[in-house]
């Protein structure tokens, strides 16, 4: 091993704090595939390297962003493909950008909602309720 090899030598707490994923996340990652397991030491515990930890990165930035695991599982791949097209990472970035213009649209529609049944509402003593009232409609 060389100088610069066991400098890269991580263990999962280590590669957690440069990372920015709990070591939790990085072990549910690894347990469904999203990451390769990390080499493991004679005794058993996980040493990461700086790749490994550059994906985790990636990770959690795109976690960041909003993508999902399948999501990110995609770029993950068109990422370490270097022969990959930019029309299929724009794609799919394209294609998350419609979701969250979808959830922010949904969620502009509900404090609308909101708003006016906070509104409504006396916000005294009294026990009638609009806000309840419309909550038991639905």
């Amino acid at each position: 091993m060389t100088m610069e090899q066991a400098a890269t030598q991580l263990n999962i707490g280590d590669a957690a704090k440069a990372s920015g994923v709990s070591a939790k996340m990085i072990r549910h990652y690894e347990s469904i595939g999203l990451v390769r397991e990390p080499r493991r030491t004679g005794a058993g515990y996980r040493v990461y390297s700086g790749e490994d930890v550059r994906v985790l990165q990636f990770v959690h930035r795109a976690r960041a962003l909003g993508f999902s695991l399948e999501q990110i599982r995609k770029l993950l791949s068109l990422w370490q493909d270097q022969g990959r097209a930019s029309a299929d990472v724009r794609a799919l970035a394209r294609a998350h950008i419609d979701e969250l213009n979808k959830k922010i649209a949904e969620m502009e529609a509900m404090r609308r909602t909101l708003e006016a049944l906070a509104a409504s509402c006396h916000g005294d003593a009294r026990s009638n309720c609009p806000i309840l009232d419309d909550l038991a409609a639905h």
